[in-house]
């Protein structure tokens, strides 16, 4: 099987983390899926965006769970990557499945619930998968494996895979633990060993994130599930050569 390409927050290289736009050039770049985070807005709805503030994407400045989502929706998600993109919006969750549902697109939804436990995020989350009919397309992602833990507990054939940056000592072990079917590993940690061990015992690897075509090009080599990349259409070039 060919290692499928993961586009972290959409084509986020070159167009707004985490918006349409972003989504959208990751579909025609050749992305497999789509990576995405969300938190919940005041009024506990999941909105699409990375950062626990406003402040780094948006001309706002605050805590996303502060805003309700009629006022996340005033603000510009796109200006500082070009005025072209100045009216690009902060996504709700269900915009980006109404979207997704009819393409090919995977999805991987990142949970950014460390700093702030949103009350119900998962419930809520996975009831717009349900809605939308995206279970057996998505895969749910965190550092906060306690979530994961809970999205199993509400839903046993959910798609879990946990974060983590620094080497775990038994992967194997502890993904069974969780009752994850994978891990995304920090690239820099992801050794060909590691990639033997975890598909032996039945587990995908997607290590993140992917961005220098020098290490693309190794994990190709090894045969990881996918790569989660800032680079879809890179990502997907270097591919098609390799499987020339």
């Amino acid at each position: 099987m060919a290692t499928k390409i993961i586009a972290h927050r959409g084509a986020s290289s070159k167009y707004p983390e985490n918006t349409m736009f972003a989504y959208k050039q990751a579909l025609k770049d050749g992305a497999d899926a789509i990576e995405l985070d969300i938190h919940l807005s005041r009024d506990k709805i999941p909105v699409v965006i990375h950062d626990e503030t406003v402040d780094r994407t948006t001309d706002g400045y605050g805590f996303v769970k502060d805003y309700s989502v009629s006022e996340l929706k005033k603000l510009s998600a796109g200006h500082w990557k070009g005025w072209k993109f100045r009216k690009a919006e902060i996504p709700t969750l269900e915009e980006v499945l109404e979207w997704i549902q009819p393409t090919p697109l995977h999805l991987v939804i990142e949970l950014k619930n460390n700093l702030f436990p949103y009350k119900g995020m998962e419930e809520i989350m996975l009831e717009l998968i349900d809605k939308y009919r995206m279970m057996e397309r998505t895969i749910f992602s965190s550092f906060n494996h306690d979530s994961l833990l809970k999205i199993k507990r509400l839903n046993h054939n959910a798609e879990t895979a946990p974060l983590y940056s620094k080497p775990i000592p038994d992967p194997v072990r502890y993904a069974r633990s969780i009752s994850a079917s994978g891990l995304h590993p920090y690239y820099r940690i992801t050794t060909e060993q590691l990639v033997r061990t975890l598909h032996k015992n039945g587990l995908k690897i997607r290590p993140y994130t992917v961005n220098s075509p020098h290490f693309m090009a190794i994990l190709f080599r090894w045969g990881v599930d996918a790569v989660i990349t800032d680079e879809p259409a890179q990502a997907a070039k270097l591919r098609k050569i390799k499987m020339k």
